[in-house]
């Protein structure tokens, strides 16, 4: 077996890992890399492999880091089946075509740069069509379900418990007569999750590619924080204000949601208006509601119980571009919650534009913002942030809450890796810059007898049964 790592080595995105099986090719996620536009586009456009040799692909979760770039395999050969759970299929087809909708904005940007500079036009990687397309080759299979996938070959899918359908990825493989297991971490969730199921402990694994987004981090607070949420909010609406809260459309906003709705049926924070001002969260909140078969016990119930855990009264859905300019116009306090995450687009640049100068105001952070954004410009408190080419003074109160985190922290992975059954005889750090990935491998080695490893980006190891 040969495991070439084509991507997420060394840095955390462009997740894409290729093994060689009994003569086949099996890719294990295919996602956008980002980082600089023109390193992204030339890195996403141009495979490591030719797409046309993969025989199937099989996709740990929807996350466009993880599944982004598929629309372009199929677009440049690839006719095999892509393996994924029911959920993650479903997220796909709303974000892939979101994705593709992006990168036509980002190349009309891009080519007006370049016709200043007399170069030629580009095109984008994949269009909407290509995204629609790529989705009919989904084949879906559902969580502890074994199926044959390539000769010798067998894969599984267990709960991550990091997004809506995420998995773990099982192969069970039989070479040269021998059987051994590999298991493909995915992105590991970190467990008592308001939404979702905890991540399954695995058997018998010998061998791991593992994930190391947070290998040198320790969350600031546990997960189910929810009286801090209570008393932020109940501090921001005594300034008769707005809270603003930047959110990743998928995932975040559905986490929000539910949690919002709690605090409110229990009477913990005022029953104020609530906006939910994202298409992309729209869509992806009514693909929550019908899989149950990914919650936990406790809004499992609650979705039987109460019939909609993400829907209530005083909460409003926007989804068009009048209705979210109405917001404008609203003067009493109320809730925004709107994409993207880290503020680099999306209608959040509108709200926050429209509300950042007024102290009765609060912007509230619910997850990771990346160097240089504008999310960590706010979040860093700066006295001036750049919006739309303005200039804007910064007089709104800045919160942080990081409980709602997708990922498992260095705690929580080595909780993850020690519940793991089997030798683990050859573990690849993967999905992580380069300083988490070597401090996991170091903290892992001095608790594990066997070996790990930093994945090298292109680099190929041969392992023989």
């Amino acid at each position: 077996m040969k495991i070439t790592f084509c991507g997420a080595a060394e840095t955390t995105t462009g997740s894409q890992h290729l093994l060689e099986i009994n003569g086949q090719r099996i890719l294990l996620d295919c996602g956008l890399y980002q980082g600089r536009r023109d390193t992204s586009f030339d890195r996403n456009r141009n495979f490591f492999f030719e797409p046309s040799s993969v025989d199937c692909v099989v996709l740990s979760h929807a996350h466009i880091d993880h599944s982004g770039n598929l629309p372009n395999l199929c677009k440049q050969g690839f006719t095999g089946n892509i393996y994924s759970t029911f959920a993650t299929r479903d997220l796909c087809q709303i974000m892939l075509v979101d994705s593709a909708r992006i990168q036509t904005q980002d190349t009309k940007w891009l080519n007006r740069r370049r016709k200043k500079r007399g170069e030629p036009e580009i095109e984008p990687i994949y269009s909407e069509i290509d995204a629609e397309n790529c989705v009919r080759q989904f084949v879906n299979i559902g969580y502890d379900r074994a199926i044959p996938i390539a000769d010798g070959v067998s894969l599984t899918f267990i709960d991550a418990g990091h997004i809506l359908g995420s998995a773990q990825v099982i192969l069970d493989i039989e070479e040269n007569g021998t059987k051994k297991r590999l298991l493909f971490s995915g992105d590991v969730g970190r467990g008592d999750n308001e939404l979702l199921r905890d991540p399954v402990n695995a058997d018998d694994v010998d061998y791991l590619i593992m994930e190391s987004t947070y290998g040198n981090r320790e969350h600031e607070l546990p997960t189910q924080a929810n009286h801090l949420l209570k008393d932020i909010i109940n501090r921001a609406l005594e300034k008769k204000g707005k809270i603003i809260i930047p959110a990743f459309a998928v995932e975040r906003t559905q986490q929000l949601i539910y949690v919002l709705h709690e605090l409110t049926e229990a009477g913990d924070i005022p029953e104020v208006p609530i906006f939910v001002d994202s298409p992309l969260a729209v869509n992806a909140t009514e693909i929550f509601r019908i899989h149950p078969e990914c919650f936990n016990s406790e809004v499992y119930d609650f979705l039987f119980e109460k019939r909609n855990p993400f829907g209530f009264e005083n909460l409003t859905m926007v989804r068009k571009v009048t209705e979210s300019k109405k917001l404008n116009e609203v003067h009493e306090p109320a809730i925004i919650i709107s994409a993207s995450g880290m503020c680099e687009a999306g209608r959040i640049l509108h709200h926050l534009r429209n509300n950042i100068e007024d102290p009765k105001n609060t912007i509230l952070f619910v997850g990771y913002c990346a160097q240089n954004t504008l999310g960590a410009k706010i979040r860093n408190e700066e006295e001036e942030v750049n919006i739309f080419g303005e200039s804007f003074k910064l007089r709104a109160s800045v919160e942080i809450l990081d409980s709602f985190s997708g990922h498992a922290d260095q705690s929580e992975l080595l909780e993850y890796f020690d519940a793991m059954g089997g030798s683990k005889e050859r573990v690849f750090l993967v999905h992580g810059e380069s300083e988490q990935s070597h401090a996991l491998q170091k903290v892992l080695s001095e608790r594990h007898t066997g070996q790990v490893a930093v994945a090298e980006w292109r680099s190929t190891v041969e392992i023989r049964f």
